[in-house]
């Protein structure tokens, strides 16, 4: 009886973890140990919507793409596929972490001597 009430604490703070993180690209750490990345559309009381990114290669030697590319290298894009996840199969949700660009360096002009009028 005490697994069920700490069960579904932890599914009410993932609830509501999901709920904050809605819109975010995300990681979703599985009970059985397996992770999966992508961005959470919806959530419900038992389960949560993921658009899940795919991998594409288009072309390659022999395929049209190829002429248009240099050195014949494949086109790659990502492709999201709805999925649906059970809150009581997750384990933990983290935000993606996206490296940090520093700005860019500024422009100082130098100082001249004379003017330029």
């Amino acid at each position: 009886m005490r697994l069920e009430v700490n069960n579904s604490t932890n599914v009410q703070s993932l609830y509501n973890q999901c709920k904050q993180m809605m819109s975010y690209h995300v990681i979703l750490k599985m009970k059985d140990g397996s992770e999966v990345d992508g961005i959470i559309e919806s959530v419900e009381p038992d389960k949560v919507n993921v658009l899940v990114g795919e991998d594409v290669m288009v072309g390659g030697s022999g395929n049209e793409y190829s002429a248009q590319r240099q050195y014949g290298n494949p086109t790659r894009y990502r492709r999201f596929n709805r999925r649906n996840y059970l809150l009581a199969n997750l384990l933990a949700l983290t935000l993606l972490p996206y490296p940090y660009y520093a700005p860019p360096y500024p422009y100082y002009a130098p100082s001249y001597p004379y003017s330029p009028y």
